[in-house]
C-alpha cells in the first residue's frame, strides 16, 4: 500500500521570540515536532477558527452548557431543535464547507466536535460508518444533538440513521 503525499511548501516567517518559545514548548508537551504542530495550528485555523466568529459561534465552558442543558425539559430539547438548530447547524456546515453532502457535512460535524474539545471517533466496517461521540455534557445535550442530526440527515442529505445515545455519549450509524 502507497500512501500519498501532500504537496508541501517552504515558507519562511519571523515570529516573535516569546511566542516560538511557547509554540516550542507545546510541541515538546504533545511529543511533536515544531513543524508539525504549527501545521496543526494553521489547519485549524483555516478549518475552523476563520469561521468562527463569522458563523456567530461563540465559546463557552462546558459546565455551563450543562447547567444549561439540564435546566430544559426533553421537550423543550426537541422543541428547540426543530426550530431553530437543524437550519442553524445546516447553515454554518454549508457557509464553512461551501456545499451540503454526506462527506462534506461529515467531514465539518469532525472538525466542530475536535474544535469543541469532544472526541470522536470514526469507524468504517462491513459498509457501515459508525460515529462515536463523548461529551461528558448530559443527557439533554445528547438529545439535543441526535435530534438535530437526525433532521438533517434525513431532510438535508436522505439518509437514514440509527442513534443511540446517554449522558455521556452519542452514536450513530448509517451504510454507505
Amino acid at each position: 500500500m502507497v500512501l500519498a503525499t501532500k504537496k508541501t511548501s517552504t515558507m519562511t516567517f519571523r515570529i516573535d521570540e516569546e511566542v516560538l518559545n511557547k509554540l516550542r514548548e507545546e510541541s515538546e508537551h504533545r511529543e511533536t515536532s515544531l513543524n508539525t504542530f504549527v501545521n496543526q495550528i494553521f489547519k485549524r485555523y483555516v478549518e475552523w477558527d476563520m469561521f468562527e466568529s463569522k458563523v456567530g459561534m461563540v465559546p463557552v465552558a462546558k459546565p455551563i452548557i450543562v447547567e444549561l442543558f439540564g435546566k430544559m425539559s426533553k421537550d423543550e430539547i426537541i422543541d428547540m431543535a426543530n426550530r431553530i438548530g437543524k437550519n442553524v447547524v445546516r447553515d454554518i456546515a454549508l457557509f464553512m464547507k461551501g456545499d451540503i453532502s454526506l462527506t462534506s457535512f461529515l467531514s465539518w460535524f469532525e472538525v466542530r466536535m475536535k474544535a469543541s474539545s469532544i472526541e470522536i471517533n470514526h469507524n468504517i466496517k462491513n459498509g457501515y460508518h459508525t460515529f462515536i461521540v463523548k461529551h461528558d455534557l448530559g443527557d439533554n445535550w445528547s438529545l439535543y444533538h441526535k435530534t438535530v442530526l437526525d433532521l438533517i440527515f434525513v431532510d438535508v442529505l436522505d439518509k437514514k440513521v440509527q442513534f443511540d445515545y446517554n449522558a455521556g455519549m452519542i452514536s450513530f450509524k448509517f451504510s454507505d
